[in-house]
């Protein structure tokens, strides 16, 4: 019989242990490990009750199958509940402050929540969708696209944008960015469509330089136009521009066109600052000749009204005094005249008739013999005239005052 067979005594052939059962009572051979293996024993045989695994032992009765028949029961609702409570906790969900809740019921719409704790119907009832609607999404192309002027422009732009509605954005437009790869996406295109508009619209000059400012903000209006319109829930933030330039074929010829038109851009600006600074000088300087012209005439006619009003009183004066008029007159004459000149005094009353002139003090020669004023002819005629007037009259005094001699 084998040793392990039920039924008999077998405690002589335990392979494990070696020892009778006169040995079980003593204290040598009860040890830990004795325990531990009668706990686990225990264990075992209590949770196989409770699954409905337990067995009769040798030949008992009905009355044990029907207790392990109600264990089983027991245990089938318990794990039952545990299973219950764990699919019901399953429908908790947080919601981030940059996030919205999409809940979905059957894989319709039912709601949008806010950031926080929320909690529906667990899987395959309601499922959320959680999306970021704080986040800065970008997206970029770069092409050749064909302007107004049938020119070709290589243009490279980059536009910013939000998720605004998480709702439309899910459910309105397929595949509205999916930023793994953007060409697929609805946005990308929407994006060439405007940019392609927008460029259409402009000549080559107009999207490299005149109305490169306004290329954005047009693009960026078409964008959201279109994308309104097709009710995406995507908000455009922002539109780059970030190249423009002709394409590498005709790049140099256009650089050529480009300092062409610097250069000339440069001398009109010349032009205009010369015209600047000259206008307001000859403005100024025809000003400024006008004025004196003004003053002069004012100088003139103030002068020559002034003489002639001179010249009256002087007339009505000399037709009351004619002789002390004419003195007047000439003394002052004399006194303009001789006030800048040498003058030389003649004692008229002498009786030599042979006067002295000295001729180099009226040149105005000094001792050297250089002159350092000379008088006017006019002058020396005056005063020569002067002196001979003067002579005569003091020979006509000397005569009358001896007649004998004069006899």
């Amino acid at each position: 019989m084998p040793w392990n067979e039920p039924g008999g005594n077998n405690n002589d052939k335990d392979p494990w242990g070696g020892r009778s059962s006169s040995n079980k009572g003593s204290k040598g051979n009860s040890s830990g490990t004795d325990n531990v293996e009668e706990l686990t024993r225990k264990l075992n045989e209590k949770v196989t009750n409770i699954f409905g695994g337990g067995k009769s032992n040798g030949g008992s009765g009905g009355g044990n199958d029907s207790g392990s028949a109600g264990i089983s029961k027991t245990g089938a609702l318990l794990i039952g509940a545990i299973l219950l409570g764990i699919w019901l906790f399953s429908g908790f969900y947080t919601v981030d402050s940059a996030q919205r809740g999409v809940e979905l019921r059957f894989g319709a719409y039912e709601e949008t929540t806010q950031p926080g704790l929320h909690w529906h119907l667990p899987y395959p009832f309601e499922t959320v969708e959680l999306v970021d609607v704080d986040k800065n999404r970008t997206a970029k192309d770069r092409t050749h696209m064909l302007t107004k002027d049938e020119n070709i422009v290589d243009v490279g732009v980059s536009v910013q944008y939000k998720i605004k509605a998480p709702e439309d954005y899910l459910f309105n437009v397929y595949l509205a960015d999916y930023e793994p790869q953007q060409s697929v996406g609805t946005l990308y295109h929407v994006m060439r469509s405007a940019v392609r508009e927008v460029i259409g619209r402009n000549t080559m000059d107009g999207i490299l330089k005149d109305n490169r400012a306004g290329f954005a903000p047009d693009t960026l209006k078409v964008m959201q136009e279109i994308l309104n319109g097709y009710k995406s829930g995507i908000h455009v933030i922002k539109v780059n521009l970030t190249y423009a330039e002709a394409p590498k074929q005709v790049k140099d010829a256009f650089d050529d066109a480009n300092r062409a038109r610097e250069d000339k851009d440069k001398y009109k600006n010349e032009a205009e600052t010369y015209e600047k600074k000259v206008i307001p000088t000859a403005r100024g300087n025809a000003a400024r000749i006008i004025e004196d012209a003004t003053a002069y005439t004012s100088q003139v006619i103030s002068k020559a009204v002034g003489d002639s009003t001179r010249f009256s009183q002087l007339a009505t004066e000399y037709d009351k005094a004619p002789e002390v008029t004419r003195e007047r007159l000439y003394l002052e004459t004399m006194e303009k005249v001789l006030s800048n000149n040498r003058k030389i005094m003649i004692d008229s009353k002498s009786g030599n008739n042979l006067l002295y002139l000295p001729l180099d003090q009226l040149s105005g020669s000094n001792n050297n013999g250089s002159s350092n004023q000379q008088l006017s002819p006019a002058v020396a005629s005056a005063v020569q005239q002067r002196m001979i007037k003067q002579q005569a009259q003091a020979s006509r005094s000397t005569s009358r005052s001896n007649p004998r001699e004069a006899r």
